[in-house]
């Protein structure tokens, strides 16, 4: 059994975002990033029409958990960004989100996935392994730290 699936626990639901949820996500992404994105940027991305937009509930519809966000051209998408409040980490809801976004991009048509992630975060490095990604490419310097260091993104790919 999944470790939030439990008596005491809302199930998690997964459904496209609104621009109301932009505030919510906009904060997600700036406490999971060091270069968070405005809720205007958010809002944005929400109501672009090339972008999928789903967010993660657990009991308040208001409040998204967690997002991934992808844009699409004809049968290839890229996901822009993916992030969980750090309270819900840890508990397979990653998955979750991301399994109901592939399905949501193969309706949309989409036949090839791309993204990018920081070569050191494992947590999401095996997530996207799990889910069948395949590494294509290495960006050297691709990420800047909040200490001024910067970091490599891998760049990975998924056949839907």
């Amino acid at each position: 059994m999944p470790p939030w699936r439990t008596a005491s626990k809302p199930l998690p639901v997964v459904t496209p975002l609104l621009p109301a949820h932009a505030p919510a996500c906009a904060a997600i992404h700036a406490a999971s990033f060091a270069h968070g994105w405005s809720p205007t940027d958010v809002e944005g991305l929400i109501s672009d029409r090339g972008v999928v937009a789903d967010g993660l509930f657990l009991g308040d519809p208001r409040r998204p958990k967690g997002f991934v966000l992808s844009r699409a051209v004809i049968d290839e998408a890229e996901i822009l960004t993916i992030a969980l409040d750090a309270a819900v980490r840890g508990r397979g809801l990653s998955r979750a989100l991301l399994e109901r976004h592939l399905e949501a991009l193969r309706r949309a048509g989409v036949t090839r996935l791309h993204l990018e992630v920081d070569e050191a975060n494992a947590p999401a490095r095996a997530l996207y392994a799990r889910l069948g990604f395949a590494r294509v490419g290495r960006r050297e310097g691709y990420y800047r730290r909040p200490d001024g260091t910067s970091a490599a993104a891998l760049t990975l790919a998924l056949d839907l």
